[in-house]
């Protein structure tokens, strides 16, 4: 896991609504970068359909959420579409974005990456940095601090 006051590692990549070129939003806005094991998992599902739900605390901070994993894009559209999630869902297909921010595999990658959520501050710097299924509370006071 990257350290907090790391320079975030720039990346381009296809997602749900089309490529993502991290540098565009790098030091411009907060990004929140959401490493995520699997799609169609239940602790997956649940921790995706939370920022779904709290879209208005990330509209607050004109924050860019991301979800990332290793998936299709086919994959991810579908688990997009079942959920109703409008924020994009990153295709990691060569596993270079996991590896740029030091995310790990679980059981030797047979159950996919860590679980690991990243708050990048307006300044292009890693803020926050926590493995697992973080509440929203704490992602959001994340970003409150960087607004500061």
């Amino acid at each position: 896991m990257l350290a907090i006051g790391t320079k975030a590692p720039a990346f381009t990549a296809e997602s749900t609504q089309g490529a993502i070129r991290l540098a565009d939003h790098l030091g411009k806005r907060p990004i929140v970068l959401i490493f995520y094991p699997k799609d169609n998992t239940p602790i997956c599902t649940k921790q995706l359909c939370a920022v779904r739900d709290s879209k208005a605390q990330y509209t607050d901070y004109d924050t860019l959420v991301l979800g990332v994993n290793p998936g299709s894009l086919e994959e991810h559209l579908q688990f997009s579409q079942k959920f109703g999630y409008d924020f994009p869902l990153v295709t990691d297909s060569g596993e270079t974005i996991r590896q740029l921010y030091d995310v790990g595999q679980t059981l030797f990658g047979l159950l996919g990456q860590q679980r690991i959520v990243y708050v990048i501050g307006r300044d292009g710097t890693i803020r926050y940095a926590a493995r697992g299924n973080r509440p929203t509370a704490e992602i959001v006071a994340a970003l409150a601090q960087d607004s500061e």
